[in-house]
């Protein structure tokens, strides 16, 4: 039986029954039981749940993967896998894997990542095109993207079409931002990768792209960066820019102040985290696949978080390996980490990986069987399709796989080895090397019952340095490989491991524990029996605070007989963590030079690269970023990340320079000027379809209108149009009037008369009243807060509330903390706004609209 053929779950679970199940299987950690309910719970296009806890789902992929290891010799039974995945305990496949395998209501891809492009060589208008075409086909079946830039010819150069000159790479950053925000997954937005390189004419400006408030949120970016560059910068030269980048003939060439620019890159990075450096010199050296580069593996940029370096329509597939789990006598003396069982389950987990990508085979071929029967004529249909025909043939082709870790932090706290210590990275670096070994060793003998990836050719490898290290460190693994091939192009990577560690209860992927304990509150009404009452916010909202230990902190607790369920200070609490083996080991408190000689270290075992971010007070200089960032490309990181504490939340302003930010200090006309622009904002409640004009001034909101699009009453504005003019003008007896004028395609000016009188009374006058509010200056986030507190009666003017509520939140500074509202995951008053919607802190949930 296939994929195709799979019969529907024979029964249906409510929400409160699998909630309630799914609370007893996690030891009621509600935040787990709620992440999977909420992502990886089987359920149909209308909501419908099908499994009541991780059981259900653990069997359905067992039994899967049972179903591929049939067609093989020495197949690994479903007892077997089941063993392995329940509980989350050894081998976890991670996201896509965990969410569609043996789904049968969804037709999405199993891969979590994938890298695009047109080889470097297209920078036609069709290319770009093409590439955003892409983008959003990949996205909407599930699939994070990255895509490079560097192809794209610098800004002034001449072009053979009517513009004369080319516009550059940042409008088209913000296109491919713009067409990610516009893709739903399953309740979260799409995720993309732009990157360039340094040798790029543009660079500078790409650095500087997200700077401008409101562009480019869609996507990460991050700068590939050569040797090269890199030495130019230890002795002070200067660096030559080229277009086409690294070409002995360019077209273009420029020379800068190297210096000038790494300045720049550490200061934006120091500033709002961004951009994250690629040193790309290292990341191909290594790269193993790049040993096939002339065969279509050239590899051109990263997937969103930087650990999976790809060419061109290759994807891969994740799983993790909790080491937690393999830490026997956990927080005591008697502590020890368990190799033979840990290179056992490498074993199978290598083999799943193989199953999976029989699996996503099966997937893809779904997709192509949809787009065959899509109703679309076939011109409109070939891109998508040309596209999974590509990604097709480089999974069966290559067969790649993501072996990765999670529990890092919490293996080393286990043994009583702090982390980021000289024991912790020399342990670290043993368990990594390993887990490559086994690994390979794994796919080698998967090559000898199934046969090597199709393209396998030991001469082409013999000098890659990550093949050479395995030679030097296991020989006879060598010497097989030369004789039985490898089963998989390239097979480790080290992901972040978000929701999957909320699943594992543990911290997540190579980074250390955040915190071992923390309060969090949650909303109480005071009126009732045996509530305490802790905190009372601006607004007179209620609000109990709670302890919550990180589960590993508690059972270190637990087992050295300390009471988990006093009700400590924070005095005593700093006390407990002093005693604990987390002391010094947090994300927040460890010697950062050692964790970037860490990552370094274990880099020299991962194939793919490592996503992981230095984590740093907000008192940090941009010295010591730029310190860091060099320190990773001398010890052989393939990309570093740096995160400075609130540097999040300021990405446009520092927190000495509020007082300049426009949003805080608006300078608005006391009157109104005759036109204004407007944003047009459409949302949806219920069935009911509803339109918002948003005057804007010097940036700000300056007033809103909103109201039903298409009833008796409502107005009707062409999909097409996105801004137009406000225009305040005087009927002949004096009243006042808002027009909208717009232009239609042949540039014609149309008017819509009389606002005033299309919109429902009751709408308007609202609306004239939040237009008071914002015209004095008053914060964005507040003047939500303000019409969320309105105690309104009848439906349809809450429901114009909500409608107002949505339009102004995509203008809210990005970090900005939502007062009196709660997660609906974890109740963690911790959220924040970003781009436009509200996302937890704690939990990383977010919710739109």
């Amino acid at each position: 039986m296939n994929s195709k053929t799979l019969l529907s779950p024979k029964k249906k679970v409510t929400r409160e029954e699998a909630l309630q199940t799914a609370l007893t299987y996690f030891k009621n950690d509600e935040l787990a039981a709620t992440v999977w309910l909420n992502k990886y719970a089987l359920k149909d296009s209308e909501g419908n749940i099908y499994e009541s806890s991780p059981n259900d789902m653990h069997r359905r992929i067992a039994s899967e993967i049972a179903r591929v290891e049939d067609k093989y010799i020495n197949p690994l039974s479903e007892s077997e896998i089941f063993e392995v995945i329940k509980n989350f305990k050894y081998i976890v496949p991670q996201g896509s894997p965990m969410a569609g395998i043996g789904n049968p209501f969804q037709i999405a891809s199993l891969s979590n990542c994938f890298v695009i492009g047109n080889n470097g060589e297209s920078d036609s208008y069709g290319g770009i095109l093409k590439i955003d075409q892409e983008q959003v086909q990949l996205m909407k079946r599930r699939g994070g993207v990255g895509h490079d830039l560097s192809h794209i010819r610098p800004k002034g150069s001449p072009v053979k079409n009517s513009a004369l000159t080319s516009t550059g790479i940042v409008p088209f950053m913000e296109r491919y931002s713009n067409s990610t925000r516009e893709v739903a997954q399953d309740g979260r937005r799409g995720a993309l990768m732009l990157s360039v390189s340094i040798n790029h004419p543009d660079a500078e400006d790409f650095i500087d792209a997200k700077l401008e408030q409101g562009k480019v949120t869609g996507a990460n970016v991050s700068v590939r960066i050569d040797d090269a560059f890199m030495k130019a910068i230890k002795e002070g030269k200067e660096y030559t820019q080229k277009y086409p980048v690294f070409s002995e003939n360019p077209l273009y060439k420029t020379t800068i102040n190297a210096n000038a620019i790494w300045k720049k890159i550490v200061h934006n990075a120091w500033k709002s985290a961004e951009p994250g450096i690629l040193f790309w010199d290292t990341i191909i050296n290594e790269s193993v696949p790049d040993c096939y580069a002339d065969l279509g593996y050239k590899t051109v940029s990263t997937n969103p978080c930087g650990e999976i370096p790809l060419c061109p329509y290759d994807s891969c597939r994740l799983l993790a390996i909790n080491l937690f789990s393999y830490v026997e006598n956990p927080f005591t003396k008697e502590a020890e980490f368990n190799f033979p069982l840990f290179k056992k389950h490498i074993v199978i987990a290598q083999r799943m990986m193989d199953d999976i990508i029989d699996l996503e085979l099966e997937k893809i071929d779904r997709i192509l069987e949809k787009i065959d029967v899509d109703p679309e004529l076939d011109d409109v249909k070939s891109n998508e399709k040309n596209l999974w025909l590509n990604i097709r043939q480089k999974a069966y082709e290559g067969r790649r796989t993501g072996i990765g870790i999670t529990a890092e932090g919490d293996m080393l706290a286990a043994l009583d080895i702090r982390y980021g210590s000289e024991e912790g990275n020399k342990f670290s670096a043993e368990v990594h090397k390993t887990l490559a070994i086994a690994t390979y060793r794994a796919s080698v003998n998967l090559a000898k019952e199934r046969g090597a990836f199709s393209i396998f050719d030991a001469d082409r490898e013999k000098e890659n340095p990550f093949i050479l290290r395995l030679k030097e460190a296991d020989n006879k693994l060598y010497y097989d490989m030369l004789e039985h091939g490898r089963r998989n192009i390239a097979l480790l990577t080290i992901a972040p491991t978000g929701t999957t560690s909320l699943m594992t209860q543990t911290s997540s992927g190579i980074e250390p524990v955040f915190m071992p304990v923390y309060k969090r509150r949650k909303k109480v009404n005071p009126n009732d029996k045996n509530v305490r009452v802790d905190f009372i916010d601006e607004v007179g909202d209620s609000w109990e605070e709670f302890v919550v230990f990180h589960h590993r902190f508690k059972q270190w607790m637990e087992i050295n007989g300390i009471d988990t369920k006093n009700n400590y200070s924070q005095e005593e609490l700093n006390d407990l963590v002093k005693k604990s083996p987390y002391f010094k080991a947090t994300s927040n408190d460890i010697d950062w030079l050692s964790k970037v000689t860490m990552q370094g270290a274990i880099q020299k075992w991962v194939d793919h690269s490592i996503s992981v971010t230095v984590n740093l007070p907000n008192d940090t200089t941009e010295e010591l970023v730029g310190e860091l960032y060099l320190k990773a490309w001398e010890v052989g990181c393939k990309g570093v990340t740096v995160y400075r504490d609130g540097s999040r939340s300021g990405v446009l302003i520092a927190t000495d320079d509020i007082k300049k930010d426009k949003k805080n200090n608006t300078n608005f006309p006391k009157k109104r000027p005759l036109e204004l622009e407007a944003d047009v904002v459409r949302f949806q409640n219920q069935k009911e379809k509803w339109i918002a004009f948003v005057g804007i001034f010097d940036d700000n909101p300056y007033e809103i209108f909103t109201g039903l699009v298409d009833d008796e009453d409502g107005i009707l504005i062409p999909r097409s149009v996105e801004k137009g003019l406000i225009i305040k003008s005087r009927n002949e007896d004096g009243t006042s009037r808002y027009d909208f004028q717009y232009k239609n395609k042949r540039d014609y000016k149309t008017t819509i008369e009389g606002l005033s009188h299309k919109f429902n009374p009751e709408f308007w006058n609202y609306a004239k009243l939040i237009s008071g509010t914002l015209r004095h200056g008053m914060p964005i986030n507040k003047v939500i807060e303000l019409i969320q507190s309105l105690q309104l009666d009848s439906e349809s003017i809450n429901t114009w509330k909500n409608g107002v509520q949505r339009a102004l939140k995509r203008y809210v500074e990005n970090g900005t903390k939502a007062k009196g509202q709660t997660c609906d995951n974890c109740n963690s008053s911790e959220l924040i706004y970003q781009e436009g919607c509200l996302t937890c802190k704690d939990c990383g949930s977010s919710k739109c609209g």
